[in-house]
This record gives C-alpha cells, structure tokens and sequence, in this order.
C-alpha cells in the first residue's frame, strides 16, 4: 500500500485545497451580489423590503393612540393604521357581479333640465352612537335637532320610456343588451371606462338587473326610516337604475379600491339630514367588505376602518351657518338666528383634520329662522313680528347667502388643504301638497321620463343660488384646498321612484293607500331608499376623488 510521505504534502494537496476554496469563496461572492440586486429590485423587491426591514410594520399599530382631528398635513394619518387581519366580511344577500353574463334587460331614460315638483320632509335620526374615546372634542351641535320641513310641491304620475341605446353605438332604442361585468366597469386604469374630463352630470338613467352593492340586510347601520323593503315596500325595481353619463361610464363603487385611495384619510359627511343619508350608504357599501370600528357619538359619528386606516365622519350641521337662540335685537330667544356672514365653528374647528368634506344643505331654510346679516336682522322665515318692518332677504336669498359664506370660510382658511365636495340641491317629490299638507310620492316605481316632470320654481331658484354661491366663492379662495361641485340636483329630478313614501316605517298596519277622502297617507318624499338613488351619488363621491387624488389634477373649477 503506497502513501504519501509527509514532506511530499504540500506539494500535492496543499495546492489543490487552495485552489477550491478561492473558487467557492468567489461563487459565494458573485451570488450574493446578484441575489443582493435581485432583492432590491421591483416589483418583487419592494415586497421583499418590507418584510425584512419593517416598511408595513405600522399597520400593527392600534389607531385608538391617534387623535385624527388634530391639525395634519396631508396622509399625516399613514401611521393610523390597523389591525387587517381583522377585516370581517360583510357579503350576506349581495349578489355576484364579476361576470358579465347577465341577461338583464338595458332600458334608459334620458335626462334634460326638467326638475319636478317638490317638498321638504326632514325627518329625525334614530340611531345613536356610543363613544369610545370620551377625550374626544366633538362639536356643539347634536343630531337631535333633524326635525320636519315644510313646502308646496306637484309631479305628476310617473311612467317609463325606452329612449338611447345603452352604448355609443346608436342602436335602436327597443334592443336588449347584456350588462357589463363590473370586473370591467370597476377597472379605473382603463381609459375608455372613465375620461377624468368627462361630463359626470349630464345623462341617463339605465336598468341594470345586476342589481345594488348592499342589501337591505347586509347593512347594520342603515336608518330603519331609509329601510323601505324592510318597511314592507313591494317592488324593488328602483334599486337597479344606475347613472350613466353621456360621454362616458360611471364605474360602479369598488369598497377595496375606494379604501385603498383613502389608506390614512378621513371623509367628512357634513350637514343636514340627507347628508346623514348618503354617510350611510357610504358607509352600506364599505361594509361589505370591512367591519368598521365604531369611534363616534351623538355629535360626531366616527368609522375607523383598519385595512387602510380610512376614517368615515359625519358632523351634524343644519345650515352650515352659526346659529344662535339668545334674543337678538327685536327678535326674542328661541327662535333659531342665523348668522349667514359666519360659518358654523361646530364643525369648522375640524376641518383641518379632514381630507375629503362633502357639504349637504337648503332643506332647513324652509324652517322656522331668522335672517342676521352684518349683525342686522334683515329677514326670517316663518317669522316676522308685522307687516310694518320690510324683510331684505327671503330663506332664497338667505341660502345662497349662506353657501357663499361656507366656502369662503373654508377656501380662505389658512391650514386647510383639502377636497370639498358640495353636493348640490337635493330634489324631493311631493305631489298634490307639502310633506305635511297631504303630498305623496305612493306608487312611482320607475325614473319619470322627461315629458312627465313639471318644473319646480322652488327646486331650480335654490339650485341657481346655491352654484352662484358656489361661484362667488370660487372667486375668493386662495388657499390650496380643492372645491368641487357635484351637480346631482337635474339627475335626481327623475327619480321620484327613490323615496321611502309611506314605507319610512315597519309598522305593519301602517297606511299605504289614499283614504276615502283621497288624502294620501304621510310620506317621506325627501329622503332616500337604501338601497337605492343615493348610492349613486357616492358613485359620483370616488370617482372626484379618484380624480383628485389618483390623477393629480389638482386644479379647482
């Protein structure tokens, strides 16, 4: 057996190990720069960063440590975020809508400035909210004061109309067509979905058998007066018209994209109680796929949704405008004054800690009010010692007043950068007398076609004041906040169909029909079904944001 003597080692081995290892030392080396390079590249990179170094790692940070109303630069709340392991799943009685291979028939109805008749009928909030945080600073103002308006009105019955075709196509206005897939309608990368400089105002209604985004049912925040087939209303069919502008889609709401665009934001609704109404149905459709934590109180409701840390707030405020009861002048205490020169502090002391407001008003100048301008009594509705002092300003007037005021406060104040949406003059449908004098909206079932509207003086003067308001304040903002318009009041003047009427409550001997009199049974033709019209305008509500705060147009009409 031969062996190598010690001395002839290092001349045969010794030179072979050393070889070896430089190899694997330099194949260890080139891998760890191409593995260090790959790591750091994109997308895969990004994901690979934020598991090893911690980039997501806020999301585990309970948001009950972060007051959200402090004053805040913009996505300053980044650090607000939750716990998204608990997201609950919200989808009971909601229907799939990810094919597009429904049989729904398409029907339109084309929409021109014809707006109905109308009333007023505020009806007050029945669900309260407990606070978790009694630190919290909350405004003055409670959501107590919803209270009924009053005002004259008369449409006429309503009917249905095949006009336009659903495409741009120009087809015959009898064909049926198979609604889109949401898949499509919802994918706002697409550029032939949504024109950001696309008319949103103008348009059609159009049936879509797809159906709402929420139940009735799969929505426990909705107000039992907006319930109406929980109320034992009998037909559904104004749950399906969606909104479809003429020159383009509106996309139908997509919850995950819309928290996604608000990750560490907070949406305010702010106003009367039809702006209660749309927070709801806001907060109806998020709730399918995220329960929110409850935060809020009878002055300030708060929805806390920890996915994206989006926090959804609604301030009561009934003429945005500061309100007094002290004897003022030759007008005794109790009777509201409205100083329409001065915003309302309640909730402008917020409004730097909001990213998106969307404003609701001018129902509750048709309540009992006195007018204060330049600390001058200069009018009131349903008010006025006698015939020998001379009102200067009617509640017309005193609205349009107050809009210009509003948001000259908030386009002029110094910290506040963000998006205001004021949502126009909501129509209401009063036939045949006031919401307290007998008026009904029993029976309408479908959009009314354009021939059957009947001009409203009331609804298209309180239109025209507010957007002149509107475009006052545009004028004196100087500030770098964004305002926007959102001009529903002309589309939903075809939507007779959409209000409770006399299922606002589940009663079950509750009177539906006219009494032998004829007198009709009390109504509610203000305020809106959910589902129903109102999810439209939260429709509306992402697609300005999505505007806004996707595309970077930050420029303010």
């Amino acid at each position: 057996m031969n062996s190598v003597s010690m001395k002839e080692w290092p001349k045969t081995a010794y030179p072979k190990a050393l070889v070896s290892i430089v190899a694997s030392v330099g194949g260890l080396a080139l891998f760890l720069l191409l593995a260090s390079t790959f790591l750091v590249s994109q997308p895969i990179g990004s994901t690979v960063r934020g598991y090893f170094y911690g980039v997501e790692s806020s999301r585990k940070i309970d948001s009950d440590i972060v007051n959200p109303f402090v004053d805040r630069g913009k996505s300053n709340l980044t650090a607000f975020t939750g716990h998204g392991n608990e997201v609950i799943s919200q989808n009971v009685g909601t229907k799939s809508v990810e094919s597009g291979e429904g049989d729904g028939k398409v029907t339109v109805i084309e929409n021109n400035r014809s707006p109905e008749s109308q009333d007023k009928n505020e009806t007050s909030d029945s669900g309260q909210v407990k606070s978790e945080n009694s630190k919290d600073k909350f405004p003055r103002s409670t959501v107590t004061q919803e209270e009924d308006g009053n005002r004259s009105s008369s449409p006429n019955d309503a009917g249905l109309r095949k006009s336009d075709s659903f495409s741009s196509n120009n087809l015959p206005t009898d064909i049926t067509e198979t609604v889109e897939s949401s898949a499509a309608t919802t994918n706002l990368s697409r550029a032939n979905v949504v024109d950001s400089d696309c008319d949103l105002y103008h348009g059609k209604w159009i049936y879509d058998s797809t159906g709402p985004l929420y139940t009735n049912n799969s929505c426990p925040v909705l107000t039992q007066m907006q319930n109406c087939q929980g109320n034992g209303r009998p037909d559904k069919d104004y749950e399906n018209w969606r909104w479809k502008p003429s020159q383009c889609d509106l996309p139908r709401f997509d919850p995950k994209k819309f928290l996604e665009l608000m990750r560490g934001k907070t949406l305010a609704f702010i106003g009367d109680s039809v702006a209660r109404n749309q927070m709801e149905s806001m907060l109806c459709i998020l709730w399918q796929v995220e329960a929110p934590k409850n935060r809020g109180n009878r002055k300030m409701q708060r929805y806390y949704f920890r996915s994206t840390s989006t926090m959804i707030v609604r301030i009561w405020s009934s003429w945005l405008v500061r309100q007094t009861s002290e004897p003022f002048d030759f007008a005794p205490a109790g009777v509201v004054k409205l100083h329409l020169d001065a915003p309302d502090d309640g909730f402008m002391e917020y409004i730097t800690g909001f990213d998106v407001i969307v404003l609701s008003s001018g129902h509750w100048f048709a309540k009992q009010s006195v007018y204060v301008l330049n600390n001058e009594i200069v009018g009131g509705q349903l008010w006025w010692p006698d015939n020998s002092r001379q009102q200067k300003i009617n509640n017309i007037e005193a609205f349009g007043v107050s809009v210009e005021t509003i948001l000259t406060a908030m386009g002029t104040h110094p910290n506040y950068t963000g998006l205001t949406i004021v949502r126009s003059y909501s129509p209401d449908h009063y036939e045949g007398g006031a919401w307290n004098t007998g008026g009904s909206c029993t029976g309408k079932e479908k959009p009314a076609e354009e021939g059957e509207l009947v001009e409203n003086g009331f609804t298209n003067i309180m239109h025209e004041k507010q957007v002149m308001g509107f475009n006052r304040a545009i004028k004196k903002k100087i500030n770098k906040s964004k305002l926007k318009l959102m001009d529903i009041t002309d589309a939903f003047s075809y939507r007779h169909d959409g209000h409770p009427g006399p299922y606002r409550s589940p009663d079950p001997n509750k009177i539906t029909k006219r009494g032998p009199d004829g007198r009709p049974p009390p109504q509610d033709c203000l305020h809106w079904c959910m589902p129903g019209p109102v999810d439209t305008w939260n429709e509306l509500v992402f697609e300005i944001i999505r505007r806004e705060f996707h595309d970077g147009q930050n420029s303010s009409r």
